[in-house]
């Protein structure tokens, strides 16, 4: 099974990524909401980019249903990257 929940690539090149940050069938589940801006790139997936949000849930689709209206928001990725100090 795979860490990341959820998953969607902006028009100019960077992931939104939801990943479960707990170990597989731990509880509470931990998730993080990230961009990975070298996907795409020779370097995409090496490393792991600072999450811009995190939270912890009984189960892997509540913690989704938690990130997911935010990762799926462009205007609230930048918001929450200009928060961070990533932009």
């Amino acid at each position: 099974m795979s860490d990341i929940l959820y998953e969607r690539f902006l028009p100019h090149g960077p992931a939104v990524r939801v990943r479960r940050t707990s170990i597989g069938g731990a509880v509470p589940v931990t998730a993080v909401l990230e961009v990975d801006r070298r996907a795409g790139t020779p370097r995409g997936g090496l490393g792991t980019p600072p999450p811009l949000m995190q939270c912890e849930a009984a189960s892997e689709s509540e913690a989704l249903a938690m990130l997911a209206p935010h990762a799926g928001d462009d205007r609230a990725i930048v918001q929450l990257m200009r928060e961070k100090g990533l932009r």
